[in-house]
């Protein structure tokens, strides 16, 4: 089966070409990082015009790419939620248009399982049963996995996603949009041990996490640096790398919950913030503890991707899953709700 995915939940633009029996064939993205930089944020309504712009364009690249025409596409997969709406529905329209024009199903495809199953894709994927870490900018979740869409949520934010926090805390440092992969880079150049941050509900049984408090300890320690005349690079560098620390060991001490929880010994780790490479090396470490083993997606497909989509949007195809022509997006909708297949 060959399927097209449409991924158009934020801001990036993602297309992909996926065969059930070669695998992906061919994917496109174009990232809106530059249009929305100098917001400090994603604007929901520029977002949505720059899918339309980028729609069509990526997806004739991708046939390009994967020599193949429209008349051999078997189905279209597209992102149906969780994400901004008026961004959805472009993927939504587009996908349901196409599908109706070439007489092949459509399907719409939540984002986290999206992220959840981008390891897949990899050479050396995992196998059923594992626990899931999904960190992006809009979720943090611990999620037991026993099949595609039979998941048990175990744990998640109670506010600020850790890919949320990461953000935010980067501009209230003054640093430039998208945040995480700048507290990345500066905590590259920290001086071990000169801050400590806690370590946000770690010190109470569950696996909930909660990160909006650490992003305040991170401003009010920022702010008492530069009150007291040091605000040097280096200060701000010892400051990055005391927050990622922060946030990599709770994330860390949770999966390490998690797995003694359920008595699992496979991690997947997926989402923007897996790419974070202090997070897998510190989760590698204690997976030795467990003689298990950490897996996630190579760092393109760990943001958002229209191979995910394809890649899951194929699965539940094969299964007999797609959708009516009505277009239809849910801007907030639990992964647990999925059916099994």
């Amino acid at each position: 089966m060959l399927v097209l995915g449409l991924e158009t939940s934020c801001d990036e633009t993602g297309v992909a070409l996926y065969d059930s029996e070669r695998g992906l064939l061919a994917d496109a993205l174009f990232s809106q990082i530059d249009l929305h930089r100098v917001y400090g944020g994603v604007v929901p309504e520029l977002a949505s015009r720059d899918h339309v712009k980028r729609m069509l364009p990526l997806i004739r690249q991708v046939l390009g790419e994967a020599g193949r025409v429209a008349g051999q596409i078997d189905a279209v997969a597209y992102t149906a939620g969780p994400g901004l709406v008026g961004a959805l529905l472009v993927g939504a329209s587009c996908a349901q248009a196409l599908a109706l024009a070439w007489g092949v199903p459509a399907v719409g495809v939540h984002h986290m399982e999206g992220h959840l199953l981008a390891p897949m894709l990899e050479a050396q994927p995992p196998a059923f049963p594992f626990v899931a870490l999904l960190v992006s900018g809009g979720h943090t979740q611990l999620v037991r996995v026993d099949g595609i869409g039979q998941y048990a949520l175990l744990g998640e934010s109670v506010d600020d996603a850790a890919g949320e926090a990461f953000d935010k805390t980067a501009k209230l440092m003054g640093l430039r949009y998208p945040g995480g992969p700048e507290i990345a880079r500066l905590a590259e150049q920290g001086t071990p041990g000169r801050f400590v941050f806690p370590r946000p509900m770690t010190d109470r049984p569950g696996l909930d996490f909660s990160f909006s408090g650490l992003k305040t300890f991170t401003l009010n320690t920022w702010q008492q640096c530069r009150n007291g005349g040091d605000d040097s690079e280096q200060t701000r560098c010892d400051v990055a790398l005391a927050f990622q620390q922060a946030v990599v060991e709770t994330l860390t001490i949770k999966c390490r919950r998690a797995l003694r929880q359920t008595g699992l010994n496979s991690l997947v780790i997926a989402g923007g913030v897996s790419a974070n490479q202090s997070l897998r090396q510190s989760l590698e470490r204690m997976l030795a503890e467990f003689d298990g083993q950490v897996f996630y997606a190579r760092p393109r497909f760990c943001t958002d991707n229209g191979a995910m989509i394809a890649y899951a949007g194929c699965q539940r195809l094969l299964a007999g899953q797609h959708d009516g022509p009505a277009i239809g997006v849910q801007p907030r909708w639990s992964m647990e709700t999925l059916p099994a297949i």
